[in-house]
């Protein structure tokens, strides 16, 4: 993987910056942008409806990306559905599986909001909301899944944390939730550009994750579900393009996926998606976890016992992440002070898993999320930048 070469692809990078924020957003590469300029130089028209030529080439774009989309996890095209983000491929889910007073939906317990308040909402009909609670390093504690998942409608889990980079065991999660009869829903949203997910061997029943963490557009995001249980899901948002025909008193619905994707959807988005898996393949998910992990090593080896790492000091356990405090300082003063020190892009804060750090009486963490275009040599900064920090 020659990522200096790969640097070129992405022109903000030029500014002389140093972006280290990629599991709250990714970069976009030049080709992303270009397959969505296409759209609106060449055909900006409506897809699905207008039956003219550019109406029909939207169309066809779109169902283009799903094929890319659908080879990316492994899917049939027709499993897989256009969302805005993660966020709303778990309230579809959530409020369309039918659940119902008594049910009981069992979560980890480092879950981001987007995967958590769903569920508190549903407690107002009488869910019952499970927390497995993880072990003493953050990693997932299967023992007390195995009890918590017994009599369980749905388990609903974060695969790769956004808090400390912990991947939690998907496959054995769902072999378990699957022999207890339960059905699952991984949140992808920090592996789908990180990891190979394959949905057929994992058996997993809904996947979902976003564009904007995967090089591609912000406001796309896919759902992917077996097709026989997106045919049982009620609609969530309706209107235009879920509907085959309507009179004053009834409507008849499309079938999977168009019964999921009311109104004018983000064409341009969808078809930037698609040209963002396609580059995801041709630089190739394993040299980038490749790349994660020796760049995480670097600064793991330089910093630790100076630092507060959260979860597991190896960084094989971690991915990309680094998600850390320096004693006696502010975790949103440290990222300000990179910044402003070195323009090193980081975040700070609880990385909208609030939950966890309030029950751990933590105020949050910096976190750097290293992604394929950093560099060693950008790693030597950061290293510099935060020993100087630990010093003043």
């Amino acid at each position: 993987m020659n990522v200096e070469k790969l640097r070129e692809d992405f022109p903000v990078l030029k500014k002389g910056i140093i972006y280290m924020d990629s599991a709250c957003v990714t970069l976009k590469p030049k080709q992303v942008v270009e397959a969505m300029n296409e759209y609106y130089y060449e055909f900006p028209a409506c897809g699905g409806r207008s039956k003219h030529s550019m109406g029909d080439r939207v169309t066809d774009e779109v169902e283009k990306a799903r094929k890319i989309v659908a080879n990316f996890f492994n899917a049939k095209t027709n499993e897989i559905v256009f969302t805005k983000n993660t966020t709303e491929g778990i309230n579809l889910v959530a409020n369309s599986l039918g659940l119902k007073k008594g049910d009981k939906v069992v979560t980890s317990d480092k879950e981001h909001n987007s995967n958590l308040i769903p569920w508190q909402k549903l407690k107002k009909i009488g869910i019952i909301h499970e927390i497995v609670k993880s072990n003493d390093d953050n990693t997932f504690n299967l023992e007390e899944f195995r009890e918590k998942v017994k009599g369980a409608k749905l388990v609903s889990v974060v695969h790769t944390s956004n808090a400390d980079g912990v991947t939690n065991p998907i496959k054995e999660i769902i072999k378990i939730a699957h022999k207890e009869g339960a059905l699952t829903l991984i949140d992808a949203a920090q592996s789908a550009a990180h990891k190979e997910l394959n949905v057929k061997k994992l058996d997993v029943d809904f996947l979902v994750c976003s564009g904007h963490k995967m090089l591609g557009p912000s406001g796309t995001g896919i759902l992917y579900g077996k097709y026989k249980l997106l045919e049982e899901l009620d609609t969530f948002i309706v209107g235009g393009d879920t509907v085959m025909n309507t009179t004053y008193d009834d409507a008849k619905f499309e079938r999977p996926p168009a019964k999921f994707e009311a109104g004018l959807q983000n064409y341009a988005g969808i078809i930037g998606l698609g040209a963002a898996i396609k580059y995801l393949q041709k630089v190739g998910l394993k040299n980038i976890a490749k790349h994660e992990y020796e760049l995480n090593k670097k600064i793991t080896d330089a910093l630790k016992g100076k630092i507060e790492i959260l979860g597991p000091i190896d960084p094989k356990e971690r991915s990309g992440i680094i998600s850390f405090n320096i004693p006696g300082k502010d975790p949103h003063e440290v990222g300000m002070m990179l910044d402003h020190m070195a323009h090193i892009m980081v975040r700070s804060g609880a990385h909208c898993v609030h939950s966890w750090f309030n029950a751990h009486d933590m105020h949050g963490t910096a976190r750097i999320a290293l992604y394929f275009y950093n560099t060693e040599e950008e790693c030597d900064v950061v290293i510099e930048n935060i020993n100087k920090i630990i010093d003043l």
